[in-house]
């Protein structure tokens, strides 16, 4: 069963919104939606499953920036789960939750690879505290800045300057620009575009014409701050945010 919460509030919150992705695992589908509810107002695409066999799946097909894995699930064990993302090589960030506060359960998760450990019940602002630590150390070294040659992102502010200049973009080309810097000198197809900054139900676009405009658009404010344009098409293939020849 899956089910996904989220991107008809995006208009609710506006441009407080990031690019990334978060499923949750959880077989308390009461305590699952509670941490999505949470997790939205925060501005993150969040995704459901309450079984072990449907997360793997997911996990398996769509693109997550971090997966929250309940340890205890009806039709398998979270520490599998977390397994199998590292044995995939996936590099997606990872927070256990679980009932028992054990420091073997605690111990065995961070040695397979789990990024932090949180133990049921819990207050809210201790999973969204956790939830950023873990995402600002995988995707953004562990800080609220991130620059990348003239180019300066305020991770917590959703602000963006280029040589000191602010620079002002809708909530889709900022998230778009920080998907290509996540991903930069890496060839990214429309598909993986569209599917990670709208989610799955992308799948039912007959097309993905939609995502030159807003890469056209976003490359033509870039340049006329005076920033390099890094935005490099790859014929048949898709884009690619190439800084390997400028990186200071």
């Amino acid at each position: 069963m899956f089910l996904f919460f989220g991107l008809q509030l995006f208009y609710k919150i506006g441009w407080y919104i990031c690019f990334m992705k978060i499923l949750i695992v959880e077989d308390n589908i009461e305590l699952a939606k509670g941490m999505a509810s949470i997790l939205l107002e925060e501005g993150y695409i969040i995704e459901n499953s309450f079984t072990f066999n449907d997360g793997l799946e997911k996990i398996s097909i769509y693109a997550t920036d971090l997966v929250i894995v309940d340890i205890g699930l009806p039709d398998g064990n979270g520490l599998d789960l977390i397994r199998s993302l590292k044995e995939n090589k996936n590099n997606c960030g990872v927070l256990i939750v679980s009932a028992k506060n054990s420091i073997e359960d605690k111990v065995s998760g961070l040695e397979i690879g789990a990024d932090d450990y949180i133990t049921k019940p819990f207050h809210n602002a201790e999973l969204v505290a956790r939830v950023k630590s873990i995402l600002r150390r995988k995707n953004f070294e562990g800080s609220n800045i991130f620059e990348i040659n003239e180019i300066k992102i305020d991770i917590q502010n959703l602000e963006v300057f280029v040589k000191e200049q602010k620079l002002t973009l809708t909530k889709k080309e900022y998230e778009l620009l920080l998907y290509f810097i996540y991903n930069k000198n890496r060839v990214l197809t429309k598909e993986s575009i569209a599917e990670h900054l709208w989610g799955d139900h992308v799948d039912m676009a007959d097309n993905f014409d939609f995502i030159y405009n807003h890469i056209k658009n976003l490359r033509k404010k870039l340049t006329a701050i005076g920033c390099t344009d890094y935005i490099n098409s790859v014929y048949g293939m898709g884009y690619k945010f190439r800084v390997d020849n400028y990186e200071k």
